[in-house]
C-alpha cells in the first residue's frame, strides 16, 4: 500500500494570476498555484505526484497597461440566423400544435479580442482588461410554422382525347412556401378521366407520332484539331496569322466548336418508335456549329478611391471608398457572367483621428449707404429732387460664404456650402433730416443803445429787434436752418444807461386852493433791459425832482393830461416816409363867465417825430458748418468717443459770418454790431480714417481632370474676393480687381483610336469526323459560323485602351450557310439603283443560278426573294414646334466676371421686352426624332414678348392747407389729394381712400390770440343836447372811431376787415357822457380796476380810483373818488388754467417719406369762463407747464419688395427627350412692408431644352417556344433587342421607331446583360410535362400578430405536372416551387368561411386578408365542421339539428323537454297562425335570416310551458298583471270622458276641418 500513493494522487493547478512586469508588451510573467491532491479529495506532499505531469505554474504573458486600450478591441461578428432551442433530449422539432404566435429560439455569434491596427487576433484577456466580453448566445424568436399556400385550382382542361376516354387536368400556383418547419407543397394538379359518347372507329391506326429532339450539348472541341477541313478554327490578334493547334488558346482568341443532340419519335402514349415513322423531307439537324465559351474578361481593379469621410462631423455614419474594373471582353456563348464592375466599402468607420470637420457659416459686409430714393414710387420719382431726400430708407449689404475654422481670414467659398437661413441682405435706415425752425414775429424796436458800454465811443449806437425760436430742434441749440433772430439799424444818441420817471405826486398849488403850483417826481437809473442800476452810471443830468403845473380855479376850464403816445406810424425814416406819433387830451369842463379860457383845437394834440433812424437794417448771415478738418494745435491721445462716433483727434469746424444789409447783399463786419457776431469756428473730433478691407481671394475653381476632346476650347477657372467695408474719411482704397480668371494648366489630349475589321474568314462547319461519327457520313455543306478579327487603327495597344477611347468591339462572328448540292443557288445580289429623291424607294436583284432556275422549290418567292427594297437615304429634315411657349424672360443685366451678387443686378429690368421660348422637334422622313443641330442652331423658337410694367397708384398733388379751424388757440387745417390712376400688374397699392375716392391730412395749427385787434381814435368833444341859449353843461353824448388791423401795425396799418377781430372784444363806439358847469367839481379820467386777488374771493372787492381836477364853487361837494365791487367769478374776476391739445399724428420733414418725424400738441391759455385768450395771460401768471409738447415718432417706410437676382439657369433635367426644362429662380430678400410695392408672383422661370432623341435598347417579346426541325421537345424562346429613337416618355403616342444600332452603343455588352434566348419545352403527344412557369406571387411578410417580422418579404413561383396518359406516369417529373426576396410586401392573415347550411351540410374553405381563396394558411385546429350530427337523431315530428348539437323545434314551435334536457316532443305555438301573436315571441320578431341564426335564437324563445308539460309562474304572473292594466285603462277613460257641470252656452256653428298640409293636422 505504501508503494501505490502516485497511482491515487493527481497535480490540480489553481487559476491564472494577474500578468506582473516592469514593462508593459510581451515580457509580463503570470504565475499560479499547483497542489498535489489525493483521490479523496485532500491535499498531500507534491512527491505523492508525478513529477512529469505536474502543470505548468508560471507561463509568458502579455502585460496591459492603459494606453493599450485604443490598440486592442473587442471584434463582434453579427447575430447568426435565430434556431430553434433544444427539447429536452436535445430534440429539434417544430413545435406545431401547441405553437400560437412564435418559439424560442437562440442566437450565436462570434467574438475575438483584434488589434484596431491589422484585425488579427490576440488573446481574450487583455481586451477583458478593459471591458467584459461581450455575449455570445441571446435568445430570440421564431414564427411558428407556416405551411404552403396554394390557390384554388382553376378549371378543368379539354379532354386528352375526341373519342373513346381520355384525361382531364386541373392545376393550382404556389402562392406562399413552407417555412419555419411548416407542412410541405400539396399536389398541384388533378386528374381525372374523361369520355367521350363517340367511339374511335375500329381498326384505325390507333396511335400518333412525333420528332422530339433533345437539348444541345455543350460546345466542345473535335479530338483531333488537325482534321478540321473548312477553314480556319482559331484566330488571334497577332500581327502573323498562323494556326495553333497544340496550345492553349489567349482571352482574346475565337475557337469554333460543335454540339450534337439526340432525336427520338415518340408514340402518343408516351413509348420510343422507330425514327422512320416521323422521318420528314429534311431530317432535324443532330449537330451545329457553336462558338467555345469565352468568360467575361474584365481589368485589374483600380486603386481605392479617397474616403468619402476625411473629417469628423456630427454624425457617426462611416465613410465609404470605391474602386472599379472595366470589362475587357463580354461572354460568349454562354461563358462565366462578369463580376462586379464596382466595390464599395467602409472606411473611417471610428473617426476619432481625423480632423473636425469644417463648418461653413454666413458672413456679411459692412452695410452701405442709406438711400431714400428706392422708396419712391413713381410718381414721386418724377416730382422729387433726390438730393434733398431724408427720412427713413433703406441700406444693403453683400452676404457672402465663408469656412471656419479658417486660417486664410474668411476665404469666400461657394455659398452652396452653407446651410442655414442666409442674412439680412436689407434693413431700415434714417437719413437726418434738416431740423425745422418755427420761429416768432419780430419784437419792436427797442431804444438807441451802444454796441459796447464798457467802451463807449461817442453817440453812435444801434437799435434791435428780435425773434426767437418757438421750438428747439434736437439736439437743443440753433441749427444751421435757422435763419438770423437779431436784425439792427445803427442810431445816434446812444446810452447804456436813462433815467426812468418813476412815480409823480399830486399837483400842490403854490397859495391857495388852485392856480399854478408844483408835482414831485421821482426817476431811477435803468439800463437797457430795463433793471434798476446806480444812479451814477447814468451820464445825463436826472430829471427835475419837481416841474410846474396848474390846478383850475372854479370857472376855469379843465383838459385832461396827455394820452400814451401813439404807435409810431413808420419802423424806419426815409426820402418818402418818416415816421411820426402823436398824443392827445381833451377838455373836461367848460370854462364859466371870467373863468380861464380853453385851449385851441390845435393844442389838444402833439406830433413828435419817430423811428427816425433810416430804413437800412443789418443782420448777421451764417453759412452751414463745414466738415471738420483736422487741428494741428490739439491731439487726442488714442481714440474718443463722441456722439456715438470714434475719433481719433480734435478737430475744429469752420463757417463763414457776413454781414449783411437788408436786400442789398454782404457790406463791411463794422455795419453790424460786434456784440451780436456769431462764432465763426468750433472745435469738433474727427472721425478715425477707415481703410478698405476685401475678403483674401476665393480658391480658385476646379479644373476638368479628364483629357480634352480634339479641337476643344481650353477651359478657364476663375476666383473673387468681395469688399467687407468701403474707404472712408481718406482711408485707403479699395482695389480694382474684384474677379480674376485665367486658363487652366495644360490638359492632356485625349487619343484616338478606332477599330480596324478584316475580312471575314471562310464559313466554319462541324469536321467530317464529327459529322461520320453521328450520322455515318454525310456532305459538308450547310448552317455554320464564320469569324474575323478586329484591331485598332492606330496602334494595337492594351485592349482596356481601345475600349474605352474607340467604344465597343465589332461584331466577329456570324452565321453563315454552305450551299448543299440540293440547295437552291442563288446570284449576288447586284447593287441598289440610284435613288431618285427623298421619299423613294431603290431595289437590287439577284437570280436563280443552274439548274434552281427548274426546281418548283426554288421558284417560291416567299423563301428566295429575287428582289429587295429599301428606303432612299434622305439628308431632309423637318421641324415643328412642341409644348407650349415658356414665361416671356427678359435680358439679364451683364454682371462684371463671375460674381452675380444681387446687388450688381437688383436694378434689373422688370419689364420691357423680352424673349419666350418653345421647344422644335427635328425628324427625318420617316417621322422618327434626329439631332435638333440638323433643323437648328438653338433648337428652340424665340419669339419677342412684352412684360407689362408695373404701373403705382397714382394721386393729385396736395391741395393748399386749409385755414385753421380755429381763430384762437390750437385747431387743425386740412389738405387732401385724390385718385387719378389705380395701381396696375403688381404697382404700389393705393392709401386707404374714402368714398370720393380721396386721402386726407389733418394736422394741428395754432393761431396766436391777438393777430388782429381793435384800434380806437379818441373821444370826440361831448356833444350837450341844448334847447336853449343857456351854457353847454350837462349830460351828452361822445362817439368815436374804432378799426380792426393787424397786430403791430397799429400806428399804420390799413384797416382790415371787423370779422377777423373779436366780436366780443370790440370797444364801444359812443357813449354817454358829463360836461360838468362852470361851478361843478370836475374829476379826472377813473383809472383802470385794481386786480382781484387769484383765485377769486367772492368777499374780495376791486378799486379804482380818480382825482379832483378843479374844486366845486362853495357849498358844492364833489363826487366820490373811488369806486369798489365784489370780486365775482367770469364777470368781475377770471381764473386762468393751461389746457393741452391731443397729440398730432407723425409730421415729417418736408423731403422726408417716412422715418423719424415728431407729433405735437398745444398749450391753449383757458379763461375761467372757457374761453380761449392770448397765452400771455397764463405766463403772467407763471402758470405751471408740466406737459411736453413735443415727442419723437416714426412712420413705417412703404419698402417695396426686393428679390435677389436671378440664378444662372440650371443644366437641363433630361439628357434627352421632350421633358427637359431648364429653370432659374429667385428668393425675397425684403418682402413688401406697407404700401410697397409687391412682391412678384413669379419666383421661377422655366424654358424648354432642345428636343434631342432618346436611344434605349428595347426588348421585345417572347416568341413561341420554337423546336428547330421538329415536332416537339426542347426548344427555345427568343425576343429581339431593337434600338429604338422615342421622345423621352415610353411609350406615349408618338411611338419609339427602330433605327440603327450605333445609336445605342454596345450591342455585344447589352446582349451579354440581357437574355435574349430561353429554354422552353414543347411537350409531346403523350408526354407527362411539367406546365410553364407561373407568374411570381404577390409579396408577402412573415408577420407576428400584425407586424412584420422581417425585413425582406417572399414571392413564389411554381410549375405543375400534368399527365397525358395514363400508361406514361411512371416517367412524370416532380412539381417544382422556387421563390426569391422581395421589397414592399403585405402582411396576410388567413381565416375559416363558411356557407349557408343545407339539409345539414356547408362548404368550408380558407380566404386570406385581400379576398383569395387559398389551401393552407388556416390553423387546422379551428377548422368548422362541414356536417352537422345530433346524439341521439332527431326523430321528433316538426324537430331539427341545431348548430349546436342538440334538436330543437322548427319556426312556430316550442320545445318541450325531458327531465334529462332531451327533447320530449315539440308543441305548436299559442297563437303562431294569427299575427298578433307572432309579435309577442321571439321567433316572430326575429327577421328571415340563414337557418343557424334562427335556430340560435330558436333557443332563446319564451317558452309558457314547461319541460314538463305545465303552465309556467311567470304566464299567471302576466295574466294578472295585465287584467289589473284593463281595470286603471277603463277607470281614467272613463274620468276623462266625463262632462262636467257647466251653464249652457249659445249654439255654436258646426266646425268644419280643412286639411292645409299641416303635419301638425
Amino acid at each position: 500500500w505504501h508503494h501505490t500513493p502516485l497511482f491515487f494522487s493527481l497535480s490540480v493547478a489553481g487559476h491564472w494570476g494577474k500578468c506582473m512586469g516592469e514593462d508593459c508588451g510581451s515580457g509580463g510573467i503570470q504565475t499560479r498555484t499547483v497542489w498535489c491532491v489525493h483521490s479523496e479529495g485532500w491535499t498531500t506532499h507534491h512527491s505523492n505526484c508525478r513529477h512529469s505531469d505536474k502543470p505548468e505554474s508560471q507561463r509568458h504573458c502579455f502585460k496591459v497597461c492603459e494606453w493599450h486600450q485604443d490598440l486592442f478591441e473587442w471584434d463582434v461578428s453579427e447575430w447568426g440566423t435565430c434556431m430553434l432551442a433544444p427539447f429536452p433530449h436535445n430534440e429539434l422539432r417544430p413545435r406545431s400544435t401547441e405553437c400560437v404566435t412564435a418559439q424560442h429560439g437562440i442566437q450565436r455569434r462570434h467574438v475575438r479580442c483584434a488589434r484596431t491596427s491589422n484585425r488579427t487576433s490576440v488573446t481574450e484577456h487583455i481586451c477583458e482588461f478593459f471591458s467584459p466580453k461581450p455575449a455570445l448566445e441571446q435568445a430570440c424568436l421564431i414564427p411558428c410554422p407556416h405551411d404552403c399556400v396554394v390557390s384554388d385550382f382553376t378549371a378543368w382542361s379539354v379532354c386528352s382525347k375526341t373519342c373513346g376516354t381520355g384525361l382531364q387536368h386541373r392545376t393550382r400556383v404556389v402562392l406562399a412556401t413552407p417555412v419555419y418547419g411548416g407542412a410541405n407543397c400539396p399536389n398541384l394538379t388533378q386528374t381525372r378521366t374523361c369520355s367521350n359518347q363517340v367511339l374511335c372507329p375500329v381498326g384505325e391506326h390507333e396511335y400518333e407520332y412525333s420528332l422530339k429532339v433533345g437539348p444541345w450539348s455543350e460546345c466542345r472541341l473535335p479530338q483531333h484539331k488537325d482534321v478540321w477541313l473548312s477553314g480556319r478554327t482559331t484566330l488571334d490578334f497577332g500581327h502573323h496569322h498562323h494556326f495553333h493547334h497544340h496550345h492553349a488558346p489567349k482571352a482574346w482568341e475565337l475557337e469554333v466548336g460543335y454540339q450534337t443532340r439526340q432525336v427520338r419519335c415518340t408514340r402518343s402514349d408516351g413509348k420510343n418508335a422507330m425514327l422512320s415513322l416521323c422521318t420528314q423531307d429534311s431530317s432535324p439537324g443532330t449537330f451545329q456549329s457553336c462558338i467555345m465559351p469565352k468568360d467575361c474578361e474584365t481589368s485589374d481593379w483600380s486603386a481605392w478611391s479617397p474616403c468619402s469621410k476625411t473629417c469628423r462631423a456630427f454624425d457617426l455614419s462611416p465613410g465609404y471608398r470605391f474602386r472599379t474594373r472595366t470589362r475587357l471582353q463580354a461572354p460568349i456563348g454562354g461563358g462565366r457572367e462578369c463580376p462586379a464592375l464596382e466595390e464599395k466599402e467602409a472606411c473611417n468607420i471610428i473617426g476619432d483621428l481625423l480632423p473636425n470637420c469644417p463648418r461653413y457659416v454666413w458672413k456679411s459686409t459692412d452695410w452701405g449707404d442709406c438711400h431714400v430714393a428706392p422708396l419712391l414710387s413713381q410718381q414721386d420719382r418724377r416730382l422729387n429732387n433726390a438730393s434733398v431726400l431724408c427720412g427713413g430708407g433703406i441700406q444693403t449689404r453683400e452676404t457672402y460664404c465663408i469656412q471656419v475654422p479658417d486660417e486664410s481670414m474668411s476665404r469666400p467659398v461657394n455659398e452652396k456650402l452653407c446651410t442655414g437661413e442666409m442674412p439680412s441682405a436689407v434693413q431700415h435706415c434714417s437719413v437726418p433730416c434738416p431740423d425745422q425752425c418755427p420761429l416768432s414775429s419780430w419784437s419792436s424796436w427797442g431804444a438807441c443803445l451802444r454796441d459796447n458800454c464798457e467802451e463807449p465811443q461817442g453817440r453812435k449806437g444801434f437799435r434791435y429787434r428780435r425773434r426767437r425760436v418757438l421750438r428747439e430742434p434736437e439736439p437743443a441749440g440753433v441749427s444751421d436752418s435757422c435763419p438770423h433772430l437779431l436784425e439792427s439799424v445803427p442810431c445816434e444818441g446812444s446810452a447804456c444807461f436813462l433815467w426812468r420817471v418813476d412815480t409823480e405826486g399830486a399837483c400842490a398849488p403854490s397859495q391857495g386852493t388852485c392856480g399854478p403850483g408844483a408835482q414831485t417826481q421821482r426817476a431811477l437809473c435803468v439800463n437797457a433791459e430795463g433793471e434798476i442800476m446806480p444812479n451814477d452810471l447814468c451820464v445825463e443830468e436826472p430829471p427835475a425832482a419837481e416841474v410846474a403845473c396848474v390846478v383850475a380855479c372854479p370857472g376855469d376850464c379843465v383838459v385832461s393830461s396827455w394820452s400814451e403816445w401813439s404807435p409810431c406810424s413808420h419802423s424806419c425814416s426815409s426820402k418818402h416816409a418818416e415816421g411820426r406819433q402823436s398824443r392827445t387830451r381833451t377838455i373836461l369842463a367848460l370854462p364859466g363867465e371870467g373863468g380861464k379860457s380853453c385851449p385851441a383845437a390845435t393844442a389838444l394834440e402833439e406830433w413828435r417825430a419817430c423811428s427816425d433812424h433810416p430804413c437800412i437794417i443789418f443782420y448777421w448771415e451764417t453759412s452751414a458748418w463745414g466738415a471738420c478738418v483736422e487741428d494741428p494745435s490739439f491731439s487726442l491721445n488714442g481714440s474718443s468717443q463722441w456722439n456715438g462716433t470714434t475719433a481719433c483727434a480734435v478737430g475744429i469746424q469752420t463757417r463763414k459770418v457776413t454781414c449783411m444789409k437788408m436786400n442789398a447783399g454782404p457790406v463791411v463786419s463794422k455795419r453790424c454790431p460786434d456784440s451780436a457776431r456769431p462764432d465763426s469756428s468750433l472745435p469738433c473730433l474727427l472721425p478715425c480714417k477707415t481703410d478698405c478691407r476685401v475678403t483674401p481671394f476665393s480658391e480658385w475653381t476646379a479644373c476638368p481632370s479628364t483629357c480634352l476632346p480634339d479641337n476643344a476650347t481650353i477651359p478657364s477657372q476663375s476666383r473673387f474676393r468681395t469688399i467687407i467695408q468701403r474707404a472712408a474719411n481718406e482711408g485707403k482704397e479699395c482695389p480694382d480687381t474684384l474677379y480674376e480668371e485665367r486658363e487652366c494648366e495644360a490638359l492632356p489630349v485625349c487619343p484616338i483610336y478606332r477599330w480596324k475589321t478584316h475580312k471575314w474568314h471562310p464559313c466554319t462547319l462541324v469536321p467530317d469526323s464529327v459529322r461520320q461519327g453521328i450520322t455515318g457520313g454525310g456532305e459538308s455543306c450547310g448552317k455554320g459560323l464564320e469569324i474575323r478579327e478586329a484591331v485598332n487603327y492606330d496602334e494595337p495597344r492594351a485592349a482596356a485602351d481601345c475600349l474605352r477611347w474607340a467604344g465597343s468591339m465589332p461584331r466577329r462572328v456570324r452565321t453563315c450557310w454552305v450551299p448543299c448540292r440540293d440547295d437552291c443557288t442563288l446570284s449576288a445580289w447586284s447593287k441598289f439603283a440610284e435613288c431618285v429623291g427623298c421619299g423613294s424607294w431603290r431595289s437590287r436583284k439577284r437570280a436563280l443560278v443552274g439548274r434552281s432556275r427548274k426546281r418548283e422549290r426554288c421558284q417560291r418567292e416567299d423563301l428566295f426573294p429575287l428582289v429587295e427594297t429599301e428606303a432612299c437615304p434622305c439628308d431632309v429634315f423637318l421641324s415643328q414646334p412642341y409644348g407650349n411657349w415658356s414665361s416671356c424672360v427678359l435680358p439679364e443685366a451683364p454682371a462684371p466676371g463671375a460674381l452675380h451678387s444681387w446687388r450688381a443686378r437688383r436694378e434689373g429690368k422688370e419689364c420691357g421686352q423680352g424673349l419666350r421660348h418653345r421647344a422644335l422637334a427635328c425628324m427625318d422622313q420617316a417621322g422618327r426624332l434626329v439631332s435638333p443641330d440638323l433643323c437648328s442652331e438653338s433648337g428652340l423658337v424665340e419669339e419677342v414678348c412684352h412684360m407689362p410694367c408695373p404701373l403705382d397708384c397714382k394721386l393729385s398733388d396736395w391741395s393748399p392747407w386749409s385755414p385753421c379751424s380755429a381763430s384762437c388757440g390750437s385747431g387743425l387745417k386740412v389738405r387732401s389729394r385724390w385718385l387719378r390712376e389705380k395701381a396696375f400688374n403688381g404697382g404700389r397699392p393705393c392709401p386707404k381712400l374714402d368714398l370720393k375716392n380721396q386721402v386726407y391730412e389733418a394736422v394741428p395749427c395754432y393761431s396766436e390770440c391777438d393777430q388782429y385787434v381793435w384800434v380806437t381814435e379818441p373821444w370826440s368833444v361831448c356833444a350837450i343836447n341844448t334847447v336853449d341859449e343857456l351854457p353847454a353843461c350837462g349830460e351828452g353824448v361822445q362817439s368815436r372811431k374804432i378799426r380792426c388791423v393787424r397786430h403791430g401795425s397799429e400806428g399804420h396799418g390799413a384797416s382790415l376787415n371787423d370779422s377777423l377781430c373779436d366780436p366780443e372784444e370790440m370797444p364801444d363806439r359812443a357813449q354817454t357822457c358829463f360836461l360838468p358847469c362852470p361851478n361843478d367839481c370836475v374829476m379826472s379820467h377813473w383809472s383802470r380796476w385794481s386786480s382781484c386777488p387769484l383765485p377769486c374771493d367772492p368777499s374780495a372787492a376791486r378799486k379804482r380810483r380818480r382825482h379832483v381836477l378843479r374844486l366845486p364853487a362853495s357849498g358844492e361837494t364833489c363826487p366820490d373818488d373811488e369806486q369798489t365791487e365784489p370780486c365775482v367769478l367770469n364777470s368781475t374776476c377770471f381764473s386762468y388754467q393751461y389746457n393741452v391739445s391731443d397729440w398730432s399724428t407723425c409730421q415729417l420733414s418736408e423731403n422726408a417719406l417716412c422715418g423719424q418725424g415728431t407729433r405735437t400738441r398745444f398749450l391753449d391759455c383757458i379763461r375761467s369762463d372757457g374761453k380761449v385768450v392770448d397765452s400771455g395771460l397764463c405766463e403772467e401768471l407763471d402758470l405751471e407747464k408740466q406737459w411736453r409738447l413735443t415727442m419723437s415718432c416714426a412712420v413705417d417706410c412703404p419698402i417695396n419688395c426686393i428679390v435677389s437676382a436671378w440664378t444662372p439657369w440650371t443644366e437641363c433635367s433630361q439628357t434627352c427627350g421632350n421633358q427637359g426644362q431648364m429653370m432659374r429662380s429667385r428668393s425675397i430678400l425684403q418682402p413688401a412692408h406697407e404700401e410697397g410695392r409687391p412682391c412678384p408672383s413669379q419666383l421661377s422661370q422655366t424654358k424648354p431644352c432642345p428636343i434631342r432623341p432618346c436611344y434605349t435598347w428595347h426588348l421585345g417579346e417572347w416568341s413561341p417556344c420554337i423546336v428547330e426541325g421538329a415536332d416537339c421537345g426542347e426548344g427555345v424562346r427568343e425576343r429581339n433587342l431593337t434600338c429604338m429613337v422615342h421622345w423621352g416618355i415610353w411609350p406615349e403616342h408618338v411611338p419609339p421607331r427602330p433605327v440603327e444600332d450605333e445609336w445605342c452603343g454596345d450591342r455585344i455588352s447589352k446582349e451579354s446583360e440581357q437574355e435574349l434566348q430561353h429554354p422552353c419545352f414543347v411537350p409531346c403527344p403523350g408526354d407527362c410535362h411539367l406546365t410553364e412557369w407561373s407568374s411570381w406571387s404577390s409579396c408577402q411578410l412573415t408577420c407576428l400578430e400584425g407586424r412584420s417580422f422581417e425585413m425582406m418579404g417572399r414571392q413564389a413561383r411554381s410549375r405543375a405536372m400534368v399527365i397525358q396518359v395514363q400508361e406514361n406516369q411512371e416517367n412524370c417529373p416532380q412539381q417544382v416551387f422556387e421563390t426569391r426576396p422581395c421589397k414592399g410586401g403585405k402582411c396576410h392573415s388567413y381565416e375559416w368561411k363558411t356557407s349557408s347550411w343545407s339539409n345539414n351540410e356547408r362548404s368550408v374553405w380558407c380566404q386570406r386578408s385581400d379576398g383569395v381563396n387559398v389551401t393552407g394558411g388556416c390553423f387546422l385546429q379551428s377548422r368548422p365542421t362541414t356536417v352537422r350530427h345530433c346524439h341521439p337523431p332527431c326523430t321528433k315530428p316538426f324537430s331539427h339539428c341545431t348548430q349546436s348539437g342538440v334538436c330543437g323545434c322548427e319556426k312556430g314551435y316550442t320545445e318541450v323537454m325531458t327531465t334529462h334536457g332531451f327533447l320530449d316532443y315539440c308543441t305548436k305555438t299559442p297563437g303562431a297562425d294569427s299575427k298578433k301573436a307572432d309579435v309577442k315571441t321571439n321567433s316572430g320578431r326575429l327577421k328571415p335570416g340563414p337557418s343557424h341564426i334562427q335556430d340560435f335564437f330558436g333557443e332563446w324563445s319564451l317558452r309558457p310551458v314547461g319541460p314538463d308539460g305545465r303552465i309556467k309562474m311567470w304566464v299567471y304572473g302576466a295574466t294578472g298583471g295585465g287584467f289589473l292594466l284593463i281595470l286603471l285603462i277603463i277607470a281614467v277613460s272613463f274620468l276623462f270622458c266625463k262632462n262636467p257641470k257647466q251653464t249652457p252656452s249659445p249654439p255654436q256653428k258646426p266646425l268644419t276641418l280643412a286639411y292645409d298640409g299641416d303635419v301638425d293636422m
